[in-house]
């Protein structure tokens, strides 16, 4: 594989391939600043370039992870497909719905596997949610929200495009709360936007929204609820919660419990962080390298990935109905 970007939000990235190096060689580190790379915790670990020709041209390199900013992938993605290889795309897939489209038009062109970084799909706690779900354990759902009370200090927004339509496409929903939104969908659907708010709250300066909430209602018609923030200090896990026929389940960051009518219970449990906070790297990379595994072996399989450009397609259009929704970017004072 080669890696493009060696930013903070490659910091995982490098962390789950050191644990793969038995089955995953990492032979390029494409970055801007190559005399930087062989730096700190992972000095050794890179081959560093500033060319993303020269690595694309390494007939060994299978597959690009693209871990830049949101607004060069449309671009990058393009190269990479150009020259054969699979792209595993740091989220979101770029800063527009129309961009997004035309990369994961790209993909299935170029006959290549295209997989985006939504890992809360990998946590534990997620899967056996899900499992409850579709195992009808839960019985039929009658509710459910999802929330991101997380924080992001001004500092995180003074640096360079962050909170900016031209670097991120967009504030908390399609930076931040993504991740919560993606699983969201995939556990309970998501078939309309009732109502909906986004606000620039007077705890930041920035561009774009740091507050949004929406009612919703679900794949099955039942009623939901969304609130996203960056404004609540100090920054609390992200969390779903379903209300089931049969029982109630509350994922919370990676923690999972359900309690049953008949009184039996699930908790999965997770010590990790959740990167709510000021530090957005406090987390375990361990999501992120079950993600990066289960795409080697669906290129290995020659299937899909677990998550795809179409789910993550998905997933922005819901953020994208939302903000449509919602009308203009409200003040608050």
């Amino acid at each position: 594989m080669a890696l493009v970007g060696i930013g903070p939000g490659a910091v995982p990235h490098l962390r789950s391939l050191h644990d793969l190096r038995d089955t995953v060689e990492l032979r390029h580190a494409v970055t801007r600043r190559p005399e930087h790379a062989d730096m700190g915790p992972f000095h050794g670990l890179l081959a560093a370039t500033s060319s993303l020709r020269s690595a694309l041209a390494d007939p060994l390199v299978q597959a690009v992870i693209v871990a830049t900013p949101p607004s060069t992938h449309l671009e990058i993605a393009q190269q990479c497909f150009n020259s054969g290889k699979h792209v595993l795309l740091e989220k979101p897939l770029d800063i527009s719905l129309a961009r997004a489209q035309t990369i994961v038009d790209m993909a299935r062109d170029a006959k290549r596997r295209l997989g985006v970084v939504l890992q809360f799909r990998f946590r534990p706690g997620s899967i056996a949610l899900l499992d409850a779900l579709t195992g009808g354990g839960l019985g039929s759902v009658q509710a459910a929200s999802v929330r991101v009370p997380w924080w992001r200090p001004q500092s995180y927004y003074a640096q360079a495009g962050r909170g900016t339509m031209a670097r991120d496409g967009g504030g908390v929903l399609l930076t931040q709360a993504i991740h919560s939104i993606d699983l969201f969908r995939s556990l309970v659907g998501v078939s309309s936007i009732v109502a909906a708010q986004v606000c620039r709250t007077s705890v930041h300066s920035m561009e774009t929204e740091d507050f949004a909430s929406a009612m919703l209602t679900l794949g099955n018609g039942a009623p939901g609820h969304l609130m996203a923030t960056t404004s609540m200090l100090p920054g609390l896990p992200e969390s779903i919660e379903i209300i089931g026929a049969l029982g109630s389940a509350v994922l919370e960051g990676g923690t999972m419990r359900i309690q049953y009518i008949d009184g039996q219970t699930l908790h999965i449990a997770s010590e990790g962080g959740t990167g709510s906070g000021a530090n957005i790297m406090d987390f375990s990379n361990d999501a992120h390298r079950a993600l990066l595994q289960d795409f080697v072996v669906a290129i290995a399989q020659n299937r899909d990935p677990k998550v795809t450009g179409e789910e993550a397609l998905a997933t922005h259009r819901l953020i994208e109905q939302v903000l449509q929704r919602a009308g203009p970017i409200v003040d608050l004072p």
